[in-house]
Formats: C-alpha cells, structure tokens, sequence
C-alpha cells in the first residue's frame, strides 16, 4: 500500500519575504548550533544554493566511510538528476547518537522540504524527529528504520534479513551444517544491526540446528574493538569453525585476526569495502554480501523528493543486496554495488 504525504504550502513557490525570514532565522539559530556540534564533518555539504530549488536535507550514521561516501554520491547524483538542493551530513563515527541527534535537529532548523535519514539508535531518533511531523516535514528513512513508528513515510534499505540470511546458507554450505559460529555485530541498538544478527541466527535455526551460535559480539563499528573481540572468541573457542561479521569493519578484522592467528575459520562478511574485497580475493575471506550504497542514496531523496511534493510513495523500498566472491566480485551487476 504506497502512502501520500499531505504537501506543504508554497513549496518550490515560496514567497521572497519568507524565503528571506526563514533564511534569517537560520542563520541565527546556526550561529548557536555551530558550537554544539563543533568538530563534527561540517554543517553539512550542500550540492547547490537555488532558491527556487526543493531542499532536502540528508543525515545518514556516519560521514567519511567508503560505505557513507558512496550514499552520499547517490544523494547528490538524485540531486542534480531531480534538480533539487541536498544537504549530507553524519556523525565522524557510528557509536556517536548524541551528535547524530544534534544534527537532526540542525536539519530540521533548516526547514527542508524533506528530510532524509538513518538511525544509530532508532528510540533516541523518534523524540527528534516528532518536531518534522509537527512542522509539516515528510521524513524518509533509509538503511535503518524506525521499529513502532509511523513518523516515516517510507523506508529505503536492503532487507537485511534476508541478506543475512544468505550469508547463514554459505555458511552452512562451507561447514556442512556442523559446529561453532560466532556473529560480530556492529550494533545491538539500530535496525540494520538487530536485523542483520537475527537473520543470520534464524536461518539457521531453521536449516542447520547443529551449527550453533556460541558467541555475539557488538563492536560499534569500530575495528579496533572488533580485532580484539574476534581474537579473543578464537582463543576461548578453538573448535570455531566460521565468523560472521555484519559490516565492513567487522569482517575486515575477523579476517585479519584469524589470518594472524593461523585459525581455520570460514569469515563471511557484510559490505564492500577495499580492504574486505582485497581479503576475498586472497582467500582470507569466504565471501560477503553487500548492499548498494549508491543506489540507496540515490533512492532516498528520489523518495522524499516525491513526498514533498504531495506524491504517494511505498512504504517499503527494497535496495538490493548481492553475495560475492572470489569467482564473481568482477561481474558488472555486482561491481555497481562494490563501493572499494
């Protein structure tokens, strides 16, 4: 069922006298926000200044990754492509909701004609983004959702259920549906962690019961604190036979680790970055499934561009996931979505 979000008053007409007090209102209101979230990447980047232009204002969990850099292209690429303003903006890290919920509310100080965005924590986001709804301000959410809330209008992520699901039945195939898993996650508070955890640990409940998950780890995205997570679950667990890693970070350090370690365990992984692709094609890893970043920018704002404007937008919207390999990391379907 698509939903249609009422349009706001004179958007893309906006009178000059409000354009021009809701500009001054703006710059006061940022000259006391700019110190609150003083050494964050910026107050945002914007793609043009067009006043006669939709403004769409973007916040995703992170800034400067290869995985947010690629959302953030596809963010700007629908910008031009629309003819619409974007703004991009994230905390410098993942575990950091406090500055993430500054800059919700910054966004929402800027009066945007939507906005877009993707939780650390989907409870700590909903007391921010109510003031969108009271304002008049269609929100999208992409990558993670916001579980009980019906404050987005639409959702735009890769069903990391099933995602994970699909690294659950390589494993399997590459244990034989016997022994010792353990599951680095990068977060036990957003959607796409949750998600990407309990996908992995139903599927295989259902299809290998005698492959058990022996250890969870949660690591914030921070591959510090997953390297040593992962060398300790192999030193407490000899008998490990596979890791499964919900990001980049995590995968790229399960990989590393066990390398290092001599260990024989089968590391599969999630994303795409350079360092875990390079890791695949050496062998270090089994595989990963990635999203496609890109397009999952691309489709949020094209999304929200559509609920600005009074269009009926679906509720879901499915951005695609790919495994790969070593046999397959080349193929052109696949290298859209790789963002190395």
């Amino acid at each position: 069922m698509g939903m249609v979000y009422a349009k706001k008053e004179g958007i893309g007409k906006r009178s000059g006298w409000r354009r021009g007090a809701r500009r001054a209102k703006v710059c006061a209101l940022l000259a006391a926000l700019a110190v609150a979230l003083a050494g964050c990447a910026g107050l945002g980047e914007r793609l043009t200044d067009a006043d006669d232009k939709l403004d769409i204002a973007v916040v995703a969990k992170g800034y400067a990754s290869p995985f947010w850099a690629a959302v953030k292209e596809g963010s700007f690429a629908a910008g031009e492509d629309l003819g619409v303003n974007v703004t991009f903006n994230g905390p410098d890290t993942e575990s950091d909701v406090v500055r993430q919920v500054d800059q919700i509310n910054l966004a929402h100080v800027m009066s945007p004609d939507a906005f877009v965005f993707s939780a650390l924590d989907s409870s700590a986001s909903v007391i921010a983004l109510e003031q969108f709804v009271e304002s008049g301000i269609p929100v999208v959410a992409f990558d993670s959702g916001v579980p009980g809330s019906d404050i987005p209008v639409s959702t735009v992520a890769t069903n990391n259920r099933a995602a994970a699901a699909a690294a659950a039945a390589k494993m399997i195939e590459l244990t034989g549906g016997e022994g010792e898993v353990a599951i680095l996650a990068q977060s036990s508070t957003s959607v796409t962690g949750t998600d990407r955890r309990d996908g992995f640990i139903d599927y295989l409940a259902e299809h290998a019961p005698n492959l058990k998950v022996v250890d969870v780890q949660y690591n914030d995205s921070d591959q510090a604190k997953a390297e040593q997570q992962a060398s300790a679950i192999i030193q407490a667990r000899p008998n490990l036979d596979g890791i499964f890693a919900t990001d980049d970070d995590g995968a790229v350090a399960a990989a590393q680790t066990a390398r290092r370690a001599g260990a024989d365990v089968h590391v599969i992984g999630f994303d795409s970055g350079a360092v875990q692709v390079q890791l695949i094609r050496e062998g270090a890893m089994a595989g990963s499934v990635t999203q496609n970043p890109y397009m999952m920018g691309y489709m949020a704002v094209e999304t929200a561009v559509k609920a600005a404007r009074g269009e009926e937008v679906e509720k879901v919207i499915d951005s695609g996931f790919y495994w790969y390999d070593a046999t397959n990391w080349q193929d052109e379907e696949i290298q859209k979505a790789i963002y190395d």
